[in-house]
């Protein structure tokens, strides 16, 4: 039987074991599209049956959260934490708090983490959590009473040598100080890295809001840079206007590029002039409203509720930033069409696969998100690193090593695609780079 053959094997065993966990499933195949190349270059990793391994979470938790609202009706959500896996070092990944959240999407999440984690070069596993309670429209107090009941649980399962939670989506500043604060009361001590994405004011880094954005543009800038090319000068179009999506349009501007779209659920915005960003983050990091307001400060500016920016607005570079599978088959059509030739996942698995192979069959350079927007990760390494020397950095120095980071897995990914004859292929690169980082630690502590 070939690889492929036996990949496609424990592919289907994957969903044997996993039924109705769709995101999981597309997270596991894109992995095994890839690292046929490595399981033949090193067959040792196929005797010690590392891929069926590593599809399997070390632990998957899952847990009841009661809190109570602001009129006193008691509600219950559902906690999830997957450490996936430990090789090289503390599951580390973020929470995400969002309805759509279930077993499936955490473990997707989880297992993207682990790749993206092994890229960065540092000593960390990969683990991801959550839970399907929506912070939208809820009060700070309500916010508070969740994240402490649901910390009253999770505590349990983490520790700076242990699972490094951070933030995901609907879980920014806010959430991982009363998080922080309830561990601190429960424990009794104040262990500063056992979450990440903290304030600046006890414990947090400089350039951690700003790192997967800026992360993503980095990325970006790099395999431009390797085609003769360049951001400065091009029409840019990132979805999202979240943390990541905002500091990837901020950083797209100082490079010299034009942001002129961005979005959020309700529909998007189009600012022919380049979004602004002031105005951006006084709506949605300030007020907290909907993208459709920024029209009120900018006049000249369109908001197309429930509109699809990647169908409406032509760009040269696309910078997916909001969610899983927001582009699909028809959206990358019409990209090309729109004369774009990079796309660069600011977000997890944004892109269908039918949209990555439409994107490869027309040229268009194409970074995942595991390699893409690593730079969160690689931006809480460090602060994990200046909490365990109860150190801190400047934004310039802290910006700098993320840059570095960033720098180094592109140069791997990129080396990598070549060493396996795939020139320019970044899925694989990326795929094949992170596999064979986390089997060779597994195949040296032994079966585990």
């Amino acid at each position: 039987m070939s690889t492929r053959d036996k990949l496609e094997t424990i592919f289907h065993a994957v969903m044997q074991r996993n039924p109705g966990e769709l995101e999981f499933h597309q997270a596991v195949r894109e992995v095994l599209d890839s690292v046929a190349p490595a399981l033949d270059k090193h067959p040792e990793f196929a005797e010690a049956k590392i891929i069926e391994r590593i599809c399997e979470p070390e632990r998957q938790i899952i847990f009841r959260v009661p809190w109570e609202d602001d009129r006193g009706e008691v509600h219950i959500n559902r906690g999830f934490r997957v450490e996936f896996n430990s090789a090289l070092g503390p599951y580390k990944g973020g929470l995400r708090f969002h309805p759509s959240v279930y077993l499936g999407i955490v473990k997707f999440l989880g297992f993207e983490q682990l790749f993206k984690n092994a890229l960065t070069g540092m000593p960390i596993g990969g683990g991801k959590g959550g839970s399907d309670f929506d912070p939208k429209g809820r009060s700070d107090r309500e916010v508070m009473r969740f994240c402490q009941s649901f910390m009253t649980e999770l505590y349990r399962h983490i520790g700076e040598y242990t699972d490094v939670p951070a933030g995901d989506i609907g879980v920014g500043g806010r959430e991982i100080g009363y998080l922080f604060g309830q561990y601190k009361r429960i424990t009794n001590r104040y262990e500063s890295g056992v979450l990440t994405g903290k304030g600046l004011s006890y414990g947090g880094a400089q350039v951690r809001r700003e790192a997967t954005g800026y992360g993503a543009v980095f990325f970006a800038e790099e395999m431009l840079r390797t085609a003769g090319d360049s951001i400065d000068g091009k029409r840019v179009v990132v979805s999202g206007s979240g943390n990541v999506a905002i500091y990837a349009i901020e950083k797209v501007h100082q490079l010299g590029g034009t942001v002129v779209a961005c979005s959020d659920s309700s529909g998007y915005v189009h600012d022919d002039k380049g979004i602004d960003l002031e105005v951006l983050k006084q709506v949605k990091e300030s007020r907290r409203q909907r993208i459709g307001q920024y029209v009120e400060h900018r006049p000249h500016a369109t908001f197309a509720p429930g509109g699809n920016l990647w169908r409406n607005v032509p760009c040269a570079v696309a910078i997916p930033s909001a969610t899983q599978n927001e582009i699909d088959a028809g959206d990358a059509a019409a990209l090309i069409a729109g004369g774009c030739t990079t796309v660069v996942e600011g977000a997890n698995m944004p892109t269908t696969p039918e949209a990555v192979r439409l994107f490869a069959e027309a040229g268009v350079r194409f970074a995942p998100g595991k390699a893409a927007n690593a730079g969160g990760v690689a931006a809480s390494a460090l602060e994990m690193q200046q909490n365990a020397s109860r150190d801190s950095w400047t934004f310039e120095y802290s910006e700098q090593r993320l840059q570095a980071v960033m720098r180094e897995i592109h140069a791997r990914c990129h080396a990598t695609a070549e060493e396996y004859g795939m020139p320019g292929n970044y899925v694989a690169g990326a795929n094949i780079d992170g596999f064979r980082r986390v089997a060779e630690a597994m195949l040296a502590q032994g079966l585990i």
